[in-house]
């Protein structure tokens, strides 16, 4: 191990840079005394971005970084910046685009060599220490790099200008359309991912298989505008297929990171916050529009997962659980360990006869049952999925269905409980205001559709700490609090997905100052964020220092963009406050953006959500009362019965006996006491 005196990341608050505080490497957090360091010294920078519970991470930091000879390379020829792409998701986008821009390709670990000035030159992700696998060895890449620095100076200073105007030229490439977008791109992004579905496993595409939350969200909006029932059952075949899957977790509930085959079956096994919210607001949706019950067992199971094991004390929701975690009784970490099982074990824990009904329902043979594992860890485990229904089980036992039920959920929870045992994953306890914004609006949402006070309840509590804990002076949001600390500037996607969370709050609950709270961000946002100029957000406020450049994207990933999300929230304040101002920076938006969301409307579905919010059909659904009065109550509980995604619901405090009004677009339907009839009126949106 180290010596402290080698290393400076000691007093950081991100878990992952933590996890490199023993480190021979002398690490810096990125900041002013590294960068100046560079500078002064004449030295390359390396920088290392990843995030704690990143697998391939953790290879590279024990293959490399604590490898003591890689750690005398990097010491003498290079100032090393470790970075946590959750703390620092605006470094993390602007040197990602960079080593894609270079080698066509990306992930993480993220490593980029830097100029003194912060001007990336080269990099790529994973490096082994030496070479195997085609890839070159990290400790001939340092040696290479070094030398080339000393002897081709000023063409690598060359290299860094060239890459760093092509990222400028990337964040300027927009511009404003004379049109606005309209409906045919909806068709379009339609066409275009119906042709990726996987008629046979559900999803998109093949393997790896990412389960894309807002992309479910789009189609379904889809099927409300077109009625095409295709859209409605992609979707329905796609959320089946991950809860029968590995992808999910189904002793403890939540959903894993990705599938690497293409049957959702043997997952990447960590658990992201954004992954929770995402696909609960999915599940929640289809259930609105469909009505499968079984959907209400996932999204429970879920939001009880995240209140047991990703919330705080206090009520913020923390960042991640690691995918690697230690054997049972082993001193070695290993990819999905708490979660896989032998043959044996679950006959040993349930018994022999629900052990067979169990391992039928489940995939459980006694070779294991994981039939892609090219690292050879999950050798005679079984990753339980759903390989025949209840009615298949029945049949095949010779018991009723009800039984089966019986024997499953005790099976279950009796392996919940031994699984208690284990060593738990390591826990990212971050609280990240973005990924708290969306989590918070799930439960909300979740509250008003299954009528569960105790969800609006968790909703209100994180965004009551977000409010006291995360702003900073002037009211400015901040990104991330750890340890009674809050710090680093707020990033457009904090201000935008906890913007909408507040207004999923408001709805659910009719607290006005969430409401309030909500159109105070949202004026900062537009002052912070727009691009006056040309219209269209930037991922960083105006102030945001030591940046080679400020980005501005609306692309969806694996998170819908600050762009997309910042649309979808303003239309809704428009809605609910009737205040045009907030429509001017969304029309600003969409019309910079327009040329690359028709060039590719597929990979733009959380912007094509707000879009269809904007081209409307939309309703606003007035409920007129006081707060306490138990028919406002039943109201809320049918207006949220029902799948209307482009509506705005809010109340009018009267003493009057409850009322409903139920307007789209310029004309109202006659205002209505009683339940009945408002049923009626919503089932015409």
């Amino acid at each position: 191990m180290a010596s402290q005196a080698f290393n400076h990341l000691t007093g950081q608050k991100s878990p992952y840079l933590l996890q490199h505080v023993d480190n021979p490497v002398d690490w810096y957090p990125w900041g002013t005394e590294a960068l100046r360091k560079a500078q002064s010294e004449h030295k390359p920078i390396l920088l290392s971005i990843g995030y704690s519970t990143c697998h391939w991470c953790h290879v590279m930091a024990h293959e490399s970084f604590e490898n003591q000879s890689i750690a005398g390379v990097i010491n003498k020829h290079f100032v090393a910046i470790k970075v946590d792409r959750e703390e620092r998701p605006d470094l993390d986008q602007i040197y990602m685009s960079a080593i894609t821009a270079m080698t066509g390709q990306g992930g993480w670990p993220l490593t980029v060599f830097l100029t003194p000035q912060g001007k990336p030159f080269y990099g790529g992700t994973y490096f082994p220490p030496f070479a195997k696998w085609g890839n070159p060895g990290f400790m001939d890449l340092l040696n290479t790099v070094a030398q080339a620095w000393e002897n081709q100076h000023e063409q690598i200073l060359s290299s860094g200008d060239e890459i760093t105007q092509l990222l400028h030229a990337q964040t300027q490439r927009y511009t404003a359309s004379s049109q606005m977008p309209n409906a045919s791109i909806l068709d379009a992004a339609y066409h275009q991912i119906s042709s990726q579905f996987d008629r046979q496993n559900g999803g998109f595409g093949g393997a790896p298989k990412f389960p894309l939350g807002h992309q479910l969200s789009f189609l379904l909006r889809y099927y409300k505008r077109s009625k095409d029932t295709k859209a409605l059952e992609m979707v329905e075949a796609t959320l089946t297929a991950i809860a029968r899957g590995g992808i999910y977790d189904h002793l403890g509930g939540g959903f894993h990171r990705y599938s690497t085959d293409a049957r959702w079956h043997v997952p990447h096994f960590e658990k992201m916050l954004y992954d929770q919210a995402l696909l609960t607001r999915a599940y929640l949706e289809c259930y609105q529009l469909a009505g499968n019950t079984q959907y209400v067992g996932v999204i429970r199971q879920t939001l009880d997962y995240v209140l047991r094991d990703m919330q705080q004390p206090q009520g913020g929701f923390y960042c991640a659980e690691d995918a690697d975690s230690l054997a049972f009784e082993g001193t070695h970490k290993s990819e999905g360990a708490f979660y896989i099982w032998s043959q044996a074990e679950i006959v040993q824990i349930l018994g022999l006869k629900d052990a067979e009904i169990f391992s039928y329902a489940f995939g459980v043979q006694s070779q294991g049952n994981a039939q892609f594992d090219p690292h050879g860890e999950f050798k005679g485990k079984n990753i339980l999925y759903m390989t025949h229904s209840l009615q298949e089980i029945s049949g095949h036992f010779n018991i009723d269905v009800a039984q089966v039920q019986e024997i499953l959920n005790r099976g279950q929870h009796k392996l919940f409980d031994y699984r208690k045992n284990r060593q738990r994953p390591h826990l990212d306890d971050k609280i990240l205001t973005d990924w708290n914004g969306l989590m918070l609006g799930v439960f909300a949402f979740a509250g008003a559709a299954l009528n569960e006070p105790s969800y609006v309840l968790a909703a209100k509590r994180a965004a009551d700490f977000v409010l006291a804990n995360l702003k900073g002076p002037q009211g400015r949001l901040l990104h991330r609090w750890r340890q009674e600390q809050a710090d680093i500037l707020g990033t457009l996607e904090d201000y935008a997905f906890f913007i909408n969370g507040l207004l999923d709050l408001y709805e659910a609950s009719f607290d006005q100052k969430y409401f309030i709270e909500a159109k105070v961000l949202a004026a900062d946002m537009v002052h912070l964020f727009e691009d006056k100029e040309k219209g269209g957000f930037f991922l960083t406020a105006q102030d945001t220092p030591d940046l080679i450049v400020r980005p501005k994207d609306v692309y969806d990933g694996a998170l819908p963009s600050g762009n997309s999300v910042a649309a979808y929230g303003l239309i809704r304040l428009h809605l609910l406050g009737l205040e045009d101002k907030w429509l001017s920076p969304v029309e600003r938006l969409f019309r910079i953006f327009f040329t690359s969301i028709e060039k590719a409307p597929s990979a733009y579905s959380f912007a094509l959500c707000a879009l269809d919010f904007y081209l409307g059909p939309s309703s606003t659904i007035v409920l007129e009362g006081a707060m306490n009065d138990s028919t406002l109550a039943q109201m809320r509980i049918v207006v949220y019965k029902h799948f209307i995604p482009n509506k705005s619901v809010f109340l009018r405090l009267s003493q009057l006996p409850v009322t409903a009004y139920v307007c789209q677009g310029n004309g109202c339907q006659r205002p209505t006491q009683t339940i009945s009839e408002l049923e009626n009126q919503l089932l015409q949106i």
